[in-house]
């Protein structure tokens, strides 16, 4: 899915930020404030640290301080709390 969502945004919006090694985890794009983020699912970027290596609860706390946490700028992407 990356690869569309670099072809469709790259022109209008080059400053699209991504998380290195989730691309599995991309759902989408979303729009905050009018300026496209990419969106992740929160449960596949546990299942994708955990496919790493980590435990469970390595996981989620490496996810809360490490990636929800991080802020980098206006593109910074948004992610879905799905893990209902």
């Amino acid at each position: 899915m990356r690869e569309e969502i670099e072809a469709a945004y790259e022109i209008d919006f080059p400053g699209l930020l991504f998380m290195d090694g989730l691309d599995s985890a991309i759902i989408g794009v979303s729009h905050v404030r009018d300026v496209p983020v990419v969106t992740y699912s929160a449960e596949k970027i546990l299942e994708n640290l955990v496919e790493q290596g980590m435990g469970i609860h390595e996981a989620r706390e490496f996810m809360s301080f490490n990636i929800e946490g991080a802020f980098m700028g206006e593109h910074t992407p948004v992610i879905v709390d799905d893990l209902f």
